[in-house]
């Protein structure tokens, strides 16, 4: 089973219109492309949750980590990028990215056009980052046989230092994505209906 519903319907049309900024943002802020030439911080964190909130199936996540690899690949294969990350601990990825994307589908069963709103996105926003970090960064640490004698002091020193990059480009991305969120909105709700869902 693919589908999952929202509290946030979306046409097909607006749909395939966010997975496609979602899709180009990722390619361009992937950190070995363009966002080293253009200091864009990377964004796909962001995608993933964002993606999560917005695109009603399963399928979506499904294509960016498909992206996610072949953007790394590419980089390694064919751009000259260090093979230093792509270890046995590469898999953790996979539920790195996941952790977000169902943090953000679990916040759109919670969404309302509302301040209240900012209570589940908040607890969404940290619990999708907490595990990302967790399987990402933990995985890499502990799996990739990259580093001797690991510790948990250790990797939790080595959170404090980079976790704090990876939090501030998602709130970056997340902000943008929120204003234009409350925009869309205001824009096309009739009076008294603010407080439904996006139709």
């Amino acid at each position: 089973m693919m589908s999952i519903s929202s509290s946030i319907p979306l046409s097909n049309r607006h749909q395939l219109m966010i997975a496609s900024v979602l899709a180009i943002l990722m390619f361009a802020t992937r950190d070995y492309h363009f966002s080293t030439t253009y200091n864009l911080p990377g964004a796909s964190w962001a995608v993933f949750f964002i993606a999560g909130i917005y695109l009603r199936t399963a399928w979506p996540l499904l294509g960016f980590l498909a992206l996610s690899w072949w953007l790394d690949f590419a980089a390694y294969a064919w751009g000259g990028a260090s093979a230093f990350c792509l270890t046995p601990a590469y898999g953790f990825l996979l539920p790195a990215y996941a952790s977000l994307w169902l943090a953000g589908r679990w916040y759109a069963g919670q969404y309302q056009f509302a301040w209240q709103t900012l209570i589940p996105l908040a607890f969404s926003m940290i619990a999708g980052l907490s595990l990302c970090e967790l399987f990402s960064s933990g995985g890499f640490y502990f799996f990739s046989d990259r580093f001797a004698d690991t510790s948990w002091a250790e990797f939790i020193v080595r959170s404090m230092t980079y976790f704090p990059l990876y939090i501030k480009s998602f709130v970056i991305y997340t902000g943008i994505a929120t204003a234009a969120h409350i925009l869309f909105v205001l824009l096309t709700c009739q009076p008294g209906t603010r407080k439904q869902p996006v139709g």
